[in-house]
């Protein structure tokens, strides 16, 4: 009987490794102060994530189109995004068949009313008036703004950031990208609003716009994947405090605290920086001055 004992003893304690190795839901969550248990979250036990439609490299990767994913599947863990949601679950306890995910357009995750996810991430910029409608986690991302044009346009031989000012340019509507524009490129030509960064996308393939103002890291995709024929022409400089991507959570959820805290974390013991490097790469264009 004592043998029949300790061998269920170890039976259950191999079991138990096991499932602690896989991320199971015996796994502790790494940040003090944040059991599953506790998190104030839209199901119990299971994180609902949301992004954008289509959500597009390097910030997501991998995974088959389907009827709701037009691109890239976010569930892979592959991209920047993507992989820093899992880290982030991994710390508090989540095995990955306990994180799910909805496509919410990218306005709508900071509008007024109530969230159907517990956090967002699509390339939101932490902004003053977002904060009035939702609550941010601390950035993931310091962001660079960055100007793409057709290779036989004028406009991609602009070395200057006073040169970009006689160029029409185009952006996403309500975006920091569009900001910037009006803000601080302040052309002589109205810029053109599009709903979706594809639909911009498609007006700079089709000659409709002279550049294209977006956030540094996804110009890899649109001049290697998207439109071939365009090149980078350069960074924008900052203006004003640095630009940072956040994750958008209901307004005062207090989830946010431990997922700063993931973030902490992943910051300090060099996790983040791999991350960037690994599916960001480095930078490679010139700053526009």
């Amino acid at each position: 009987m004592r043998a029949l004992l300790f061998g269920f003893a170890l039976v259950s304690l191999a079991l138990g490794l096991a499932a602690t190795a896989t991320g199971g839901t015996d796994a502790p969550a790494q940040i003090r102060g944040c059991a599953k248990s506790n998190l104030n979250l839209l199901t119990e036990g299971q994180l609902s994530l949301a992004t954008d439609n289509p959500a597009f490299n390097p910030w997501w990767a991998g995974g088959s189109r389907t009827n709701v994913w037009e691109l890239n599947d976010p569930s892979t863990g592959k991209g920047y995004e993507s992989a820093i949601a899992y880290e982030i679950a991994r710390r508090l306890g989540f095995r990955k068949s306990e994180v799910t995910w909805r496509a919410v357009p990218f306005l709508r995750s900071f509008a007024p009313g109530t969230k159907p996810f517990d956090w967002y991430m699509a390339q939101v910029s932490i902004t003053p008036e977002r904060k009035r409608t939702v609550t941010f986690s601390t950035g993931y991302y310091d962001v660079n703004q960055a100007v793409v044009a057709l290779k036989t346009n004028r406009l991609a031989r602009v070395r200057s950031f006073a040169g970009l000012k006689g160029y029409k340019l185009g952006a996403q509507v309500g975006t920091t990208s569009y900001s910037y524009i009006t803000s601080f490129i302040k052309p002589s030509q109205s810029p053109a609003l599009y709903d979706s960064n594809a639909d911009a996308v498609a007006a700079l393939k089709n000659k409709q716009i002279d550049g294209l103002v977006v956030d540094f890291p996804s110009t890899g995709f649109i001049t290697a994947v998207q439109v071939p024929t365009s090149k980078v022409v350069g960074r924008l400089p900052n203006r004003g405090p640095q630009e940072k991507f956040g994750l958008v959570f209901q307004r005062s959820n207090p989830l946010v605290t431990c997922v700063n805290r993931a973030l902490a974390a992943i910051k300090k013991d060099g996790t983040l920086k791999r991350l960037e490097t690994r599916w960001l790469g480095k930078t490679g264009a010139p700053i526009l001055k």
